[in-house]
């Protein structure tokens, strides 16, 4: 059974002015994904500003959500690392504390062959007893998670049973689909590739847009799960231009924006990164306006 099926939200994490994890709007965006058709919390991924968490803020922002979420949806605790051993003793602290899932990014920077792939995942694998959940994005990390590989991976360590998939290659998402035999929990990294990888056979979506549309993201799955594949592509193809200015620049720094534009501030990103330009805040405003969403 899978960890999930539909619209798993990438959740931002939000900063006092000072820089430190605001728990009390981290606190009320958890009760408005609860309430909003979120099926899905995924916490301290690439979205979540991860990369520039210490272990500890982590791990406490994991143990935080689980404990806000109080089973409302599943959980998934970000928990890769370039490092097998911190990926491991994350791994081990979230699942031990009731996280639903783990989803471990390719080590990145030092990269890995395949070979290391292989070792790597297998070695947090064992650490556990919680599914994992592959993510495969080689722009960000240089290292890409080969059809072969992952089949491997599936096949042969129980507890790895799915990827998030954003290569944006829709012939290896193929390719993987058609290697693993069915037994693979395929869900789409990229938010302008939900439908087409549902037509492979995806549970769903784990999204940056869910953050400012989590209904109509959900809505997309849904459809699509109902029959209603015209209705999800439409919703899907009404999406994309939103989707576009969400990555207008290097993702979270234009869904930040976007969510303080809809009063729900979530405060300054880490550096290295920076506010969103202008310009881009001008056209992201229009691309929100016009799928719908209220500013204030």
């Amino acid at each position: 059974m899978a960890i999930f099926t539909g619209a798993g939200v990438a959740i931002v994490t939000p900063f006092n002015e000072d820089g430190n994890i605001n728990r009390d709007k981290l606190d009320e965006l958890i009760d408005f994904h609860c309430g909003h058709g979120t099926d899905s919390i995924i916490v301290c991924g690439t979205t979540g500003e991860s990369a520039t968490m210490t272990e500890e803020e982590h791990i406490e922002c994991v143990k935080f959500t689980i404990d806000r979420v109080k089973g409302r949806l599943p959980v998934i605790a970000g928990t890769g690392s370039n490092c097998t051993k911190t990926a491991v003793d994350m791994s081990k602290e979230a699942a031990d504390y009731g996280a639903d899932g783990l989803l471990l990014v390719t080590p990145y920077y030092n990269k890995a062959t395949q070979a290391g792939l292989i070792a790597h995942y297998t070695e947090v694998a064992k650490a556990v007893k919680a599914p994992i959940i592959m993510y495969s994005v080689a722009s960000r990390t240089g290292c890409n998670i080969e059809p072969a590989t992952a089949a491997k991976l599936i096949k042969d360590v129980d507890n790895i049973v799915g990827i998030k998939e954003a290569s944006g290659s829709i012939s290896q998402v193929a390719k993987i689909v058609e290697m693993t035999d069915g037994n693979l929990d395929l869900y789409s990294g990229n938010d302008d590739q939900i439908v087409p990888l549902m037509a492979l056979g995806a549970k769903g979506v784990i999204s940056v847009l869910s953050n400012v549309a989590p209904q109509e993201t959900h809505d997309i799955c849904e459809l699509f799960f109902r029959g209603d594949v015209k209705g999800s592509r439409e919703l899907q193809l009404k999406a994309l231009p939103l989707i576009e200015q969400l990555f207008c620049e290097v993702n979270p720094i234009p869904v930040k924006r976007a969510m303080a534009l809809m009063g729900m501030d979530c405060g300054p990103l880490r550096m290295p990164l920076t506010q969103l330009s202008a310009e881009h805040e001008e056209s992201l405003a229009k691309a929100m306006k016009d799928f719908g969403i209220t500013l204030v």
